[in-house]
This record gives C-alpha cells, sequence and structure tokens, in this order.
C-alpha cells in the first residue's frame, strides 16, 4: 500500500513554479526542482511524474489561477473598460520593472516550447482563447457602458488587447526601459479603446 505524501503540494508546486518561471524549462535541471521542492527524485517524480509532466501541471494551474482572476476582476470591476486598462497596464508592472522582466510564465514558456511541445502549444492557445473570450465580455460591458464605441467588434477588439498585451510582455522580459513600456502601454490603451 503506497505511503501518504508527507509534504505540502501546494509548497512544493509553487516553489517548482518559481523556479521554471526564473529559469525556464530548458534551463530548470532535476537538481534545481530537487532544491526547489525539497523532495527527493523518487518522491517528487512518484507524486507528479516527469519534469515534462510536472511542467504541464504547474502551466495548466498557473494558467487555470489566471483566468479565474481575470474572471472575478470583471465580475467586481466598476467598469468594464477598466478590466482592459489593467490587464494591458498589467504587463507593464513595477515602475523598477522588475515584473516586466521575469514576464509571464506562459507567455515565456510559449516562445520557448511551443516549436517542440505541441503540447505547450495547445495549452498556450486553450488559455489565450479562454482569455479572449473573457476580455471580448469586458469590451461588450464597456460598449453597454459607453467606453468602448459600439461599432467595435469586441473578439477583435480582445484578440487586439491580448496581442498588444503580449508584445508588452515580450519587450518588457527583454529589458525594455519601464518608462518606455509604460509609454507604449498608454498609446495602445488610446488606441484600442476609444470611447
Amino acid at each position: 500500500m503506497p505511503r501518504p505524501r508527507q509534504f505540502d503540494e501546494d509548497r512544493v508546486l509553487s516553489a517548482v513554479r518559481t523556479a521554471f518561471w526564473d529559469h525556464g524549462y530548458a534551463g530548470t535541471s532535476l537538481e534545481t526542482l530537487l532544491a526547489a521542492s525539497g523532495l527527493g527524485k523518487g518522491s517528487l517524480y512518484g507524486a507528479f511524474g516527469d519534469k515534462h509532466r510536472l511542467f504541464l501541471r504547474i502551466l495548466r494551474d498557473y494558467d487555470e489561477a489566471n483566468d479565474r482572476m481575470l474572471r472575478d476582476r470583471l465580475a467586481h470591476a466598476e467598469r468594464g473598460v477598466d478590466v482592459l486598462r489593467d490587464f494591458v497596464l498589467g504587463a507593464v508592472g513595477d515602475p523598477a520593472g522588475e515584473h516586466a522582466r521575469r514576464g509571464c510564465l506562459l507567455a515565456n514558456s510559449a516562445v520557448e516550447l511551443s516549436a517542440t511541445a505541441p503540447d505547450v502549444a495547445a495549452e498556450a492557445r486553450r488559455s489565450y482563447t479562454a482569455t479572449t473570450a473573457v476580455l471580448a465580455d469586458a469590451v461588450r460591458r464597456a460598449q453597454f457602458e459607453g467606453d468602448v464605441a459600439r461599432d467595435a467588434d469586441p473578439d477583435e477588439v480582445a484578440r487586439t488587447v491580448l496581442a498588444g498585451q503580449l508584445g508588452l510582455v515580450v519587450l518588457g522580459r527583454i529589458g525594455e526601459d519601464p518608462g518606455v513600456l509604460a509609454t507604449l502601454a498608454g498609446a495602445l490603451l488610446d488606441r484600442l479603446l476609444p470611447a
């Protein structure tokens, strides 16, 4: 009979997520995962599978948490346009640029692995489709509230907002100046969300 787990699964997954986020998939060695998790190889792989399966679990959990957060933000936002603005400005992050330089785990992983790992590409498409749907709902609400032109196509605006946000994520990841990122984010929002 297998022994019950003797570790905090949420803590282990959080530590492993940080390792993958900080080092990328290829740059995260088994030794890094063992050090981050505090587990031995047998315990880590016995609980979560090999490195790739563990990574996919981390990525799916990350994507689902972001989806819940975005949906919750839309449900509680004062105005729909606020959700769209926050989504774009979130890519810029803090004034020192540390958040922007770290990037987004999904975007970083999609860029690194989509060409060689079809399951990562599929997860990115699934997640970005879900994000686009929530953003389109935010656009529809913003149209109803008079903050976005009524003749704008909500799905097209949502896809464009996502594409612009991802561009900011990539620019932040390569070390673009935080002031430049903020200016670009403002310009993007002015052009995409005219009332």
